[in-house]
């Protein structure tokens, strides 16, 4: 296969793969959606609560979907949503024990799948992989801000 048609592959399976990874993901615990736990987990990145925006920007998602998804978690007990002290329109999301402890508890559970998903690769290969995500995605963010 050439290279165009190996980026052509590239592309297309990037998608692909993001619909099977959902549905295993989805699989994995019926608690909480493959989005809810990435929701989640970009929460955890940031030291102090997050605005809505703020995680809707980290993971990709539009801001109406990331309110819809933050909405499912505030119900069911797994972030807290509250106004901005400075900013009345920004809805700031803290992750509530309840969410902290039932993350901990996946833990075994989630390095088993990780490891499953990657049997097969090695270091040199998981690193080139890696690093090639890492390039696509800057890549991506260089395209956005060209428009």
């Amino acid at each position: 296969m050439n290279e165009l048609k190996q980026k052509a592959y590239i592309f297309a399976k990037v998608f692909t793969l993001s619909n099977w990874l959902q549905v295993l993901g989805d699989k994995f615990d019926k608690n909480i959606t493959t989005k809810q736990w990435l929701f989640v987990l970009g929460v955890s990145t940031f030291a102090q609560p997050p605005t809505l925006s703020e995680v809707a920007n980290l993971i990709g998602y539009s801001r109406q979907n990331a309110k819809r998804i933050a909405a499912v978690l505030h119900e069911t007990g797994f972030v807290i949503l509250s106004k901005d002290q400075n900013d009345a329109r920004a809805l700031r999301i803290e992750l509530t024990t309840k969410s902290i402890e039932y993350f901990k508890k996946r833990d075994k559970r989630e390095i088993e799948f990780l490891e499953k998903l990657f049997a097969g690769f090695d270091a040199e290969l998981v690193n080139s992989v890696y690093q090639g995500l890492i390039k696509l995605e800057q890549n991506i963010k260089t395209m956005n801000l060209a428009q």
